[in-house]
């Protein structure tokens, strides 16, 4: 009798994930009521991106408050879920699956490419589609998903733009040093490619463990080079070290970051001193885009005078494409959102205009090179 009760027992259990797992997949109405859109986030809420994380939640925040303020999306409120990924891939997985079963519609987010690739695969599986305003692996669009949307530019054109002033600069020899992370070996191959075919040459390679405190050894070895530009691709908490280590070792050249490390901690971490001629590969922030005025302003005024950060702009506009996407469908429906995303052609947005290409990512590149001036980001000459 135990033996049939626990075959019953297991086989009701079976049938009820089965059943739940299909509301999952077929629902598309969200896990809102009735005048509710539920929106899923995707974020690093904790851990070293954690600032940035908070940055890209503020200027979500922010998008839905001023969507709703002006009547929704046909009357419908948008409504928040946010999921911790921590940029962490097995947190993002847990974190996505989350999202599905709370029955999101849409999910706006993706910092780290990392934690990103694992969550879209959750996300395709479900049809739910998911907008990306950082992570910006070109392995992202590899994958081919048609439920993922990319609206920052991508790691072969952040090094071209870094290859490209390089040259400019007559910086041949090159070290990349990368932390290992899929956006950040992703990027330094990149650069590998453009620098030697903008005639440049890379002179070294190599990895880091992001956890480390003490990069002495690698420094030293890099001086011993004399290096025309070091270009680091991986995230700010190491970045900042690096920096700092890289000024007070006196290695030649200049020194480089990907977008990872666009943030006012690598200014922090390294000390303005250090910082000073920083130069970094990145989307331009609010400060440098004609027309963002008032978004900067409404920002500080929201977040005690905190200016926006690296990647603001970019989850502003992905809210607000979303719910242009929405609003032209005028359906809760994955298939239609995701139709309808597909299908926006110059939408206008903070500092880029957005239409899609082929593999749902941008026709346009939007990456300059900025420079640490006075302990502040301006954009290099």
């Amino acid at each position: 009798m135990k033996k049939w009760g626990s075959v019953i027992v297991a086989t009701m259990l079976t049938l009820t994930l089965v059943v739940a797992g299909c509301a999952n997949q077929g629902s598309s109405t969200g896990g809102a009521d009735a005048s509710e859109i539920l929106v899923g986030v995707m974020l690093p809420v904790t851990g070293n991106n954690a600032t940035d994380g908070k940055d890209m939640q503020n200027a979500i925040e922010m998008a839905v408050k001023k969507i709703n303020d002006s009547g929704g999306v046909h009357g419908k409120k948008l409504k928040m879920e946010v999921a911790d990924d921590g940029c962490d891939p097995q947190m993002a997985t847990t974190a996505a699956n989350k999202l599905v079963s709370q029955n999101v519609v849409a999910v706006v987010g993706g910092y780290c490419s990392g934690a990103t690739l694992p969550s879209s695969g959750v996300f395709k599986n479900a049809n739910v589609p998911m907008i990306v305003p950082a992570a910006n692996s070109a392995k992202l669009p590899a994958q081919g998903y048609d439920t993922l949307f990319l609206i920052n530019g991508l790691t072969p054109d952040q090094a071209q733009t870094a290859a490209d002033y390089m040259a400019a600069n007559q910086a041949k020899k090159v070290v990349l040093i990368h932390d290992n992370s899929a956006y950040a070996k992703d990027l330094a191959d990149f650069a590998k490619a453009s620098v030697e075919k903008s005639g440049g040459t890379v002179i070294a390679y190599e990895a880091i463990n992001p956890e480390e405190k003490d990069f002495s050894a690698l420094v030293t070895k890099i001086k011993g080079l004399q290096p025309d530009a070091t270009y680091f691709t991986g995230y700010y908490a190491a970045g900042g070290l690096m920096v700092k280590q890289f000024k007070q070792k006196g290695v030649s050249g200049l020194f480089f970051a990907g977008d990872g490390s666009f943030s006012e901690d690598v200014i922090k971490i390294a000390g303005a001193d250090n910082a000073e001629g920083l130069l970094i590969t990145a989307t331009p922030t609010a400060e440098f885009i004609e027309g963002a005025e008032a978004f900067t302003s409404d920002y500080k005024q929201a977040y005690n005078n905190l200016a926006p950060g690296p990647f603001s702009a970019l989850s502003y506009n992905a809210v607000n494409l979303l719910a242009d996407a929405i609003g032209r469908v005028n359906s809760t429906d994955r298939d239609a959102i995701k139709k309808a995303i597909k299908e926006t052609k110059d939408f206008k947005a903070l500092g880029q205009t957005i239409s899609f290409n082929a593999q749902n990512t941008l026709d346009t590149s939007n990456f300059a090179v900025l420079k640490v001036t006075g302990g502040k980001f301006t954009l290099a000459k």
